[in-house]
């Protein structure tokens, strides 16, 4: 029996960048950039107002005040003729004179001569003079030209994800389009005589496909652009031809209910003439059956998983995200792991890891986590969903141990927040 380290450490070694696209700026959040965006031009590309108020010469207006203190309002009364008001995007040059001031608005081009920016509460907020109440020091209240970017720098690195800062920062320096790692493609296939549509009514024996909605929904939240094929036929030729075709057009392949059974095996013998595939037992519970293998020309990673949803879930969550982060050029693939006290007994697997759903909480007052098992030991119900449904966290139970006792700690990983 493998241990889940080791499985863990084979996926690794399959996961492979798709190739880089460009992509519009809209587009690329939340992806890796594949470039350094070198910036062209300045940014800002001209002196502009940092605030409302008169643009003036800091020698005109100085002697109101010493300039750093806006509490000492100096002993000299000044009051300059304003010539006129430039707002936000105006394209006309101006031109301030000596003992002039001009009415500016917040990111409206400096007038020539002018030096610094006076705020509106330092002044009786004339319309035609204005009297000036405190003094500025030159540059104060103004952006200067290249102030954030200068030619030449960059502005986002090679190997950044791409987040709303950076995507900000792209429009600012008039990128409409930018090189990235696009998400992995996933595909998710099911199979099993048993599985229906939900659109329509299972008869006698059957039940509703969980599993591709489920999976794709995990594989769309890990990040992965999903393609959910649905239940698809065990006819050999048939299983073929669609595997073949998913295999050919994406980064990672998963097939549930694949694992188990004499359907499963008639499956892993059509996944056998597209490349290697292994099933084997993994040291994990639930769902320590499952496969893995590289098929088709381009050795795709292709995964087999259990039927039972919870099972699927689970193993999807171990094996298949992780690679997906991979791909995405995630430094950090796993989960967020936290230690927490247990609030009841957990029953687990001797000799296997254990991945039991639970309640994660914080003590408000010692900030202490605290965690609820909500399933999972033995003889119990591991495949109701509902449970699952309910978790915000895995109870990560080490193989060695089949008791966990009440107010022991063990590992807790975060599962994605709901909300």
């Amino acid at each position: 029996m493998r241990s889940v380290e080791e499985q863990q450490a084979r996926v690794a070694a399959a996961a492979v960048a798709p190739r880089p696209v460009r992509v519009a700026i809209a587009e690329a959040q939340g992806l890796m950039c594949a470039e350094e965006v070198v910036t062209e031009r300045p940014m800002p590309g001209f002196d502009q107002a940092a605030i409302d108020g008169y643009a003036v010469r800091s020698v005109d207006v100085l002697s109101a005040g010493d300039g750093d203190d806006p509490d000492d309002s100096g002993s000299g009364e000044i009051s300059l003729p304003v010539m006129g008001s430039i707002e936000a995007g105006a394209r006309t040059p101006s031109r301030l004179q000596p003992r002039q001031a001009a009415r500016v608005q917040t990111g409206a081009p400096m007038p020539t001569l002018a030096d610094a920016v006076l705020p509106l509460r330092w002044t009786d907020g004339g319309d035609n003079r204005v009297r000036v109440l405190r003094g500025v020091r030159s540059g104060a209240y103004v952006r200067r030209t290249g102030d954030d970017v200068q030619p030449g720098d960059v502005a986002v690195r090679a190997g950044t994800i791409i987040g709303a800062a950076q995507v900000g920062l792209l429009a600012a320096v008039g990128r409409d389009r930018v090189l990235v790692h696009p998400r992995p493609r996933l595909s998710v296939l099911c199979v099993g005589g048993e599985l229906v549509d939900v659109s329509r009514t299972p008869g006698t024996g059957q039940v509703y496909d969980v599993n591709s909605y489920a999976l794709a929904a995990a594989g769309r939240d890990a990040g992965a652009e999903v393609n959910r094929v649905g239940i698809v036929s065990t006819d050999p030729g048939e299983l073929r031809e669609t595997v073949e075709g998913q295999v050919n057009r994406n980064e990672i392949v998963v097939i549930a209910g694949a694992v188990g059974g004499t359907a499963a095996e008639g499956v892993r013998t059509v996944l056998s003439e597209l490349g290697d595939m292994e099933v084997t037992r993994i040291a994990m519970h639930p769902g320590s059956v499952q496969g893995f293998g590289q098929l088709g020309r381009e050795g795709v990673p292709v995964f087999l998983l259990p039927a039972n949803p919870v099972s699927a879930l689970v193993v999807f969550e171990v094996m298949v995200r992780p690679l997906i982060r991979l791909s995405l050029g995630k430094r950090a693939p796993m989960r967020r792991v936290v230690q927490a006290r247990t609030l009841s007994p957990i029953t687990s697997v001797a000799g296997r890891k254990g991945f039991l759903r639970g309640q994660l909480m914080r003590d408000q007052e010692t900030g202490e986590y605290l965690v609820q098992a909500l399933g999972g030991a033995p003889g119990s119900s591991t495949h109701l969903l509902a449970t699952l449904a309910e978790a915000n966290c895995l109870v990560v139970v080490p193989s060695d141990a089949d008791q966990i006792r009440t107010g022991e700690t063990v590992d807790v990983a975060f599962l994605a927040q709901r909300g």
